[in-house]
């Protein structure tokens, strides 16, 4: 049977639904199962995909615009224009010394002079799909080397309208009969005037946000209905891209300025919202067609010629990044982050790629050759990162954990039992603090570059390392230890250290944070009494302060507080003992739990005004367990 594109669009939704959670399982990044399903169901290996793999990952690059277009509402326009010194110096000094190495690189292997033009300026641009999306999974986008790749990113997408104007002066090629692809606005300007388009087309998105976004949006969010807005936030986004393509900018590049221009706006959040369910959508198709378009064929004619290709092009990138950043005087952890999360080439190429053939400065042969250098290059990048993250930058963060030497909190002071945190941040140094401030030791590991060398430049001793690795926990000391903290924001990741230590070292207990009463009861029936939810306190906080407000007297609300939370510890241990846990028991259990819990509040309430308000307070003296 024929595919069709909907056919294909369901496998490529049906491979990325099984193959990331388990690429996930495995501590991998999904960019890496998103490809690899591609790579199965394509027509090189199991061929389940038809003639339409191309139209699909043109209609998945708007999961890229409208990535950037998210990016762009979470940058407000003072601080995009703060950013600018970056953009360019950053930007431009990589493109430059990417295009001048590997042109040289391609001279000396024998190529044509505009071949070799045309190929480096194809290959100096960086994926922003995967760049992005990683910076995301890894909450990079605030750390130097994130602000580093995005500044660098942004000048890319700038670059792409010049390199578009240079390619047919390198080709020697006038279009005739209107047999280029691109024909834009900018081709029917006067040469002096194509080079002021990058500015014409800011000013008329800075134009369009104040005077015609905004009154749009505000004209249908009078009606009232959620859909319509879903509808007009794609319209702006595909709209603004169609736009920037007529004028001659990147699509993406006009998504991303058009968010800058409504940040500011009341709908910021609206639109997020909206728009980041398509987003994650269409970036998941576009990166499963990535594997699904790599060309084996293409391959096996010529390995040795690709994989070198594609081994040049890596270097080459790697050390101009590495040694800008360095320049930069970006750290060395973030340098190499930076270097090796920018040195695949990126999707733009593809579109590039096709335009040199059409320009004759590539022949069938080569295009398709560069077509797989391109895609290995995308399917690299993953691995690369975790080979930095797994090896590389814990060898130059200083003071990791050697197992020899007991590292404190405070120098000097001496435990009675050996604690490990692991997490340092809101909430693990909330703990630390506490432990600090009364002179008892501990080791603290955190897997943030920036947060450890921030941190430790207030005194803490804390140290990189990523403890869901036994050789990681037993440098810092597991062996000996009698306490173990869990402190992560991840509560997927609290779990798997908590399983692999009652694993391993079962004589350690363990103190862990929870998010939730899901994960509450999770840690329970697996046996960990120490549970803290980190939003129990706050929560009851603020109903005390709220019933003192209401003109109750604020001793009383703190008694009433102080009584909720233990009635709610308790029905949370006798919740995660059900063991018949299904969703309908659970609810009829939480109801009952509920009712006596608005029984014993009244009851202890009535109690509690037929007392001198100064009398017993047993309930408040009781030893609660921690939950």
């Amino acid at each position: 049977m024929e595919s069709t594109l909907a056919m294909n669009t369901l496998l490529f939704l049906g491979v990325a639904i099984i193959m990331v959670p388990l690429a996930r399982k495995f501590g991998l990044s999904s960019v890496i199962g998103y490809i690899a399903g591609g790579i199965i169901i394509g027509p090189y290996v199991l061929r389940l995909t038809g003639k339409d793999v191309n139209d699909i990952m043109h209609a998945s690059e708007f999961g890229v615009i409208m990535l950037l277009f998210l990016v762009g509402l979470e940058l407000e326009p003072r601080k995009f224009w703060e950013m600018r010194k970056k953009i360019v110096g950053l930007g431009l000094t990589q493109m430059l010394f990417t295009i001048a190495l590997l042109f040289l690189v391609f001279i000396t292997a024998g190529w044509r002079l505009d071949k070799a033009v045309a190929v480096a300026m194809c290959f100096a641009l960086s994926s922003t799909a995967i760049v992005l999306q990683i910076l995301q999974e890894k909450n990079y986008l605030k750390t130097t080397a994130g602000e580093a790749s995005f500044s660098t990113l942004l000048f890319q997408d700038i670059a792409v309208i010049p390199i578009l104007a240079i390619l047919p002066i390198v080709a020697n090629y006038k279009a005739r009969h209107h047999d280029n692809e691109i024909q834009v606005l900018i081709q029917t300007l006067p040469e002096w005037l194509q080079a002021l388009t990058v500015i014409l087309g800011v000013v008329l998105l800075i134009l369009l946000g104040r005077y015609v976004f905004v009154p749009f949006l505000r004209y249908v969010s009078k009606s009232g209905m959620t859909e319509l807005l879903t509808a007009s936030s794609l319209f702006l986004v595909i709209g603004v891209s169609e736009l920037m393509t007529v004028i001659g900018l990147s699509p993406a590049l006009g998504a991303f300025l058009a968010g800058v221009m409504l940040a500011n706006s009341e709908f910021r959040h609206e639109l997020e919202a909206q728009i980041d369910p398509f987003k994650g959508l269409l970036l998941a198709v576009f990166f499963v067609s990535v594997g699904s378009t790599m060309n084996f064929s293409v391959i096996q004619k010529d390995p040795v010629f690709i994989f070198t290709t594609v081994f040049a092009v890596l270097l080459v990138k790697f050390i101009v990044l590495f040694a800008i950043g360095k320049f930069f005087r970006i750290d060395t952890p973030q340098s190499l982050f930076y270097a090796f999360a920018l040195s695949q080439v990126g999707e733009f190429a593809f579109v590039l790629i096709n335009y040199a053939s059409s320009l004759y400065l590539l022949n069938p042969e080569l295009n398709a050759q560069m077509m797989a250098v391109t895609a290995i290059t995308m399917c690299i990048t993953p691995l690369l990162l975790i080979i930095n993250d797994q090896i590389l930058t814990p060898r130059f963060i200083k003071d990791i954990p050697d197992g020899e030497h007991d590292f404190n909190i405070l120098d000097g002071t001496v435990s009675q039992k050996k604690i490990i945190i692991v997490g340092f941040g809101h909430f693990g140094s909330t703990v630390g603090r506490l432990l600090r401030a009364n002179k008892v030791s501990a080791t603290v590991l955190d897997r943030d570059s920036d947060r450890v060398k921030l941190l430790r430049s207030y005194g803490f001793k804390v140290y990189y390392g990523d403890a869901t690795r036994i050789p990681i926990l037993r440098a810092a000391g597991i062996e000996d230890a009698e306490i173990l903290v869990l402190c992560l924001d991840d509560p997927d990741d609290n779990k798997f250290i908590a399983d692999l230590v009652r694993e391993h070292y079962p004589k350690v207990k363990i103190f862990v944070r929870a998010k939730n009463r899901i994960d509450a009861y999770s840690h329970l029936n697996n046996g960990i009494n120490n549970v803290y939810r980190e939003t129990l306190g706050t929560a009851v906080d603020m109903a005390i302060d709220l019933l003192h407000e209401t003109g109750m007297r604020k001793y009383a609300a703190r008694r009433l507080g102080q009584r909720f939370m233990a009635i709610d510890k308790a029905s949370i241990r006798r919740l995660a003992k059900t063991k018949n846990n299904n969703d309908e028991i659970l609810l009829f259990t939480t109801k009952e739990i509920l009712q006596r819990e608005e029984e014993l509040l009244a009851y202890d309430n009535l109690n509690f005004e037929n007392k001198n308000w100064e009398g017993s307070s047993s309930a408040d003296e009781e030893d609660e367990e921690p939950l």
